[in-house]
């Protein structure tokens, strides 16, 4: 075989080889559940498009959760879990970032460049609760927190995602299922005023 047949081959090679790793690794950073970004390569998305002020963070909660594996099955709750994804997804566009971040638990960043997110996470809201497709008995609301970066400028992500954790508790509490986060400083402990986790599917 000629030195060129050679290295010929070597390239093909290393070039299928280093397509398999970005296809492992790309898998590896995804929910195998909703297709979602796993946490931490959310995460490193998410830091990203906070760059620009006009970022909105949000956390999502599907509410009643437990009731839903209980009542239909765990094959219900994962219909729900992917139905939901799917919905997050598509409302947040290929401008933005989606991520389970564990159990029923979800989280998105995208870009409000006309000013229109309060409208959007409402009518999202609505969407969610629709019964999930070819299966209307599986149907519940998902709280939503959520919070402009603008209103915080300097805040990280963590920060931010515990004002939209905050927020979205908040939500839960009231008949509304879409809360902003408030501007002043967070209460000194979110975590001890949750309710019990739900499990997850």
């Amino acid at each position: 075989m000629s030195t060129l047949a050679t290295l010929l081959l070597a390239v093909i090679g290393w070039a299928v080889h280093a397509r398999w790793l970005h296809r492992r690794l790309t898998t590896a950073r995804r929910d195998p559940l909703t297709g979602l970004w796993t946490r931490d390569a959310f995460t490193r998305r998410a830091r990203r498009l906070l760059r620009d002020p006009r970022a909105v963070v949000v956390l999502a909660d599907v509410d009643h959760f437990k009731q839903v594996n209980d009542t239909h099955g765990h094959g219900a709750g994962d219909a729900l879990l992917a139905a939901t994804a799917r919905r997050l997804a598509h409302a947040v566009g290929n401008g933005g970032t989606v991520g389970r971040l564990g159990g029923d638990e979800f989280a998105a960043v995208f870009i409000d460049r006309d000013h229109t997110g309060p409208e959007r996470l409402d009518t999202l809201a609505r969407v969610l609760a629709r019964p999930v497709d070819g299966a209307p008995q599986v149907h519940t609301t998902v709280s939503l927190g959520w919070v402009r970066a603008a209103d915080h400028h300097g805040e990280e992500l963590p920060g931010l995602l515990r004002r939209a954790d905050e927020a979205m508790y908040a939500a839960k509490r009231s008949s509304s299922s879409v809360r902003r986060a408030r501007i002043g400083r967070l209460l000194a402990s979110v975590a001890g005023r949750r309710p019990g986790r739900r499990g997850a599917a």
